[in-house]
């Protein structure tokens, strides 16, 4: 690891040459890629640091360990155990940053909520996942806005897609796509019997204007009145807009806006981020051959994890995770799952 550190404070340098010459910022592509090495390259360095300075720390504490002074020892001996626990963690990090990144992880993305088998219940679980979802993003600093909602009578939702941007959003999401299958007592049933219902997750990343040209002849754009649940009309004017994309017969409804041109321009967002996923998919697929294995993203038929709200049980079955604290999980803290994810991942993409 030292050597391969040692490299990368090399890489640095070069890195912050580049960024002091006045000639780089006339490429604003090549700019904004240095500067994103460049952050990518000092987090790296200052992750190293801190996992060095809690190794000395703790082998300074073992070396108090034989010390004569009885106190000196005790106080060694009791913080011993949290610097472990904080090396692990460090150290954790520093594996997954020094994977060398997926080129979409510092991208944006769209994410899009479905409720699929179980009815009403399975739509106020995909209200419950879209919040667990809004409040991690909450938590991280990222921003986040809704592009469309589709609610239903009971509270829930049939359809909701949001838009989260900030810091390597995709790098720490793309791994929530698949089915999320959910096993509790609905508020609706009376004799206490325990459901199963499921619900649909995809993580796209958000394109780009050199990521994906369509022509306007490529689709096919209907306006008509926005509707709510059950299907009454909520607005007078014709603000919902459907966009088709002939090519591919990829359809895209927004209706949340009460603006046409605004409803129009999210709908574009969404369907350039759909068909960028098809063409980084079969990317993707091409790799796969070459790949020791995957940690299962991206494929919405997968069914990645269940929630056992009877047993305050989260199991993601791709890592054979399995933790006993649902009810924080579902309120947002959802760190230490993406993070097992992520360092799963990188363990797996890691050469030889």
């Amino acid at each position: 690891m030292e050597d391969k550190i040692e490299q990368i404070k090399a890489r640095f340098a070069e890195v912050e040459r580049l960024v002091a010459d006045p000639e780089l910022h006339k490429d604003q592509k090549r700019a904004v890629e240095t500067m994103r090495e460049h952050a990518h390259l000092s987090e790296i360095i200052s992750q190293y640091d801190v996992v060095t300075a809690l190794r000395t720390q703790i082998a300074e504490n073992e070396e108090l360990l034989e010390q004569e002074d009885a106190e000196i020892r005790e106080i060694a001996a009791e913080e011993l155990d949290p610097l472990r626990a904080d090396l692990e963690r460090a150290e954790r990090k520093l594996t997954v940053l020094l994977i060398p990144p997926d080129p979409l992880d510092a991208k944006n993305t769209i994410m899009e909520i479905r409720a699929g088998t179980g009815g009403d219940e399975a739509s106020l679980f995909a209200a419950d996942l879209y919040r667990m979802y809004m409040r991690y993003a909450e938590s991280v600093g990222w921003k986040t806005e809704l592009i469309e909602a589709s609610e239903t009578e009971v509270g829930g939702f049939k359809e909701i897609i949001v838009s989260i941007s900030g810091k390597e959003v995709y790098s720490h999401l793309k791994y929530e796509s698949g089915v999320h299958r959910v096993q509790r007592v609905p508020s609706t049933e009376s004799g206490g019997r325990i459901h199963t219902s499921a619900v649909t997750v995809a993580v796209l990343p958000e394109a780009e204007e050199t990521d994906v040209q369509i022509r306007t002849e490529e689709i096919r754009v209907d306006v008509f009145r926005s509707s709510g649940p059950g299907g009454q009309s909520v607005n007078t004017t014709d603000s919902a807009v459907r966009i088709t994309h002939l090519p591919t017969g990829l359809v895209v409804i927004c209706q949340d806006e009460k603006s046409q041109l605004k409803n129009k321009a999210k709908a574009m967002r969404v369907l350039k981020a759909r068909l960028f996923e098809q063409k980084e998919r079969a990317r993707q697929e091409e790799m796969a051959a070459t790949r020791k294995g995957q940690v299962g993203s991206g494929d919405r038929s997968e069914r990645v994890r269940t929630y056992n709200f009877h047993q305050n049980r989260l199991t993601d079955h791709r890592i054979n995770l399995t933790l006993y604290r649902l009810d924080a999980i579902i309120t947002g803290d959802l760190g230490q799952v993406i993070d097992a994810l992520r360092l799963s991942a990188s363990e797996v993409d890691a050469p030889s």
